[in-house]
């Protein structure tokens, strides 16, 4: 039983997205549909993810019984986005680049309904400490995360042994403002 009254979709292959909502004990259908993730090169930073969540929406025609979630994380580092890694290469370089600083995560979200569409984003500080190559290579070679913004998962090994600390959301670095999410989900409650 979901604590929503509509259907909620999904659209994202993100297995991380569809355990949150598993946990915040909505159940869902995954809708999943390609979408140009490109952005106007003189928007914002901080307004990426939300743009790139509220085109994903938009490739959704209506669906009138349900809300479809659309979501899009980005790793801010020095005013430069660090987006998913293409390949071993590139994930160490990610995380070399990350290895010591703090970075931004930043989770844009809309919630697409047939009356409307919310968007919204929320931000999370990540520190990071001073790692090895040896330790980054660990990380990059056990878990591949070629298909994480910024080439890792707060939730795994380097999450554990490798950031000191967050300020915001833990759920916002794992790809779902959870707590944000729910707040506007709440005039939809049962």
């Amino acid at each position: 039983m979901s604590l929503i009254k509509k259907k909620i979709y999904l659209a994202s292959k993100s297995p991380r997205r569809t355990e949150l909502l598993q946990l915040m004990g909505l159940d869902h259908q995954i809708l999943l549909k390609e979408v140009d993730e490109s952005f106007p090169s003189d928007l914002a930073l901080d307004q990426v993810a939300a743009y790139i969540a509220k085109k994903k929406a938009d490739a959704f025609e209506h669906q009138a019984d349900g809300i479809i979630i659309t979501a899009d994380t980005v790793v801010v580092l020095n005013n430069e986005i660090l987006g998913k890694p293409d390949d071993r290469d590139g994930a160490v370089k990610m995380l070399k680049k990350l290895n010591g600083n703090m970075h931004l995560v930043i989770t844009g979200v809309s919630l697409k309904t047939a009356e409307e569409t919310i968007s919204f984003s929320d931000t999370t500080e990540v520190y990071f400490k001073e790692l090895s190559q040896a330790d980054i290579e660990f990380y990059v070679d056990q878990y591949q995360p070629y298909d994480k913004a910024g080439a890792y998962g707060i939730q795994e090994w380097i999450g554990l042994v490798a950031i000191q600390k967050i300020v915001g959301s833990y759920t916002n670095v794992m790809g779902l403002p959870t707590e944000k999410l729910f707040e506007k989900l709440r005039p939809y409650l049962s």
